[in-house]
């Protein structure tokens, strides 16, 4: 209960300005969030880099109702990407994009809009000899990004994906996406949905991973499995040994400040292990869908906002 409470009001404003007071939750943040500057982006992803991993960067921020917001983003982005260009890190780092971030919930033309600011930063990457991975949001929103996604593969074809395990729909969505050249990265998913459409437990959210990383490994795309869970990881090792994998051919993916030993035993081991980097202002929604990921964290971030409301 406490954590459908806190993911239903993770886009709330006033709650974030309550947030932003409370050290114990200043602490979390610069723990998960690599900063709020491009400057601060580029310099976490040169420490990891130096250390044999691999990084995608998410510029925060989502739901844009606003289009000169959603083109700041977009340029936010190209500066970003320049400036990982001019450090000599584009060939360790993508970027990650947010499509509601860029553009697709403003009313009227927002997929265009949001196709048209993806087009620019997917044209920026390759130009610099890198990549764009689209974010995928809650189930409203996955027709739509798979569309603009099929349509950025058209230019872009190393275009990355998200398709998340819990949702009922993503084995079919798996099948139709393990093909040649299509890079997927498969996560359990982290927003508050309904039964009718999504595994809501626990149990019930593994297994649906298991089964889409099933399809991806034996598919002939590049499977980037995000997750932190030991034996989902342990998994994923053994389905590669089972599909005749050659190291290379798929990878891990976990997030910035989460099971950072893990990630660098992994990559010592020999295994492709890529970062999730967020940078920016816009820090409380992903905030609190990582801190609803574990209890504990959960706990003290409500007992931050209670003593401060």
């Amino acid at each position: 209960m406490l954590r459908e409470a806190l993911l239903s009001v993770s886009r709330s404003e006033k709650l974030k300005g309550v947030a932003s007071d409370s050290p114990p939750v200043r602490s979390m943040v610069d723990r998960f969030v690599a900063g709020e500057r491009t400057e601060d982006a580029v310099r976490a992803t040169g420490e990891i880099v130096a250390t044999g991993r691999l990084v995608t960067i998410d510029h925060l921020g989502e739901d844009t109702l606003d289009l000169a917001q959603a083109t700041a983003t977009r340029d936010a982005y190209l500066t970003l990407l320049d400036a990982l260009g001019e450090a000599g890190l584009t060939d360790s780092a993508e970027v990650s994009v947010k499509l509601s971030a860029v553009g697709q919930a403003l009313p009227g033309d927002g997929e265009k809009v949001a196709l048209d600011n993806a087009r620019a930063i997917a044209e920026r990457a390759t130009a610099l000899g890198t990549m764009v991975t689209l974010d995928m949001e809650d189930h409203t929103t996955t027709d739509s990004t798979l569309g603009i996604l099929r349509e950025l593969r058209a230019d872009f074809p190393r275009t990355g994906g998200v398709l998340q395990a819990y949702l009922r729909r993503t084995e079919a969505d798996c099948r139709d996406l393990a093909t040649e050249g299509s890079r997927i990265r498969l996560c359990k998913g982290a927003y508050s949905e309904p039964e009718s459409v999504a595994h809501v437990d626990r149990a019930g959210v593994d297994r649906a991973y298991v089964r889409c990383m099933k399809i991806l490994m034996q598919g002939d795309g590049y499977p980037m499995l995000a997750t932190h869970d030991p034996r989902l990881v342990e998994i994923g090792g053994a389905l590669a040994v089972r599909n005749d994998r050659r190291p290379g051919s798929y990878e891990f993916q976990m997030l910035f400040g989460i099971r950072p030993d893990e990630q660098q035993r992994l990559a010592d081991q020999g295994e492709k292990v890529r970062v999730y980097v967020p940078y920016g202002d816009e820090w409380y929604g992903y905030l609190v869908r990582r801190l609803a990921e574990k209890p504990t964290n959960l706990s003290l971030l409500a007992r931050a906002l209670v003593s401060k409301g």
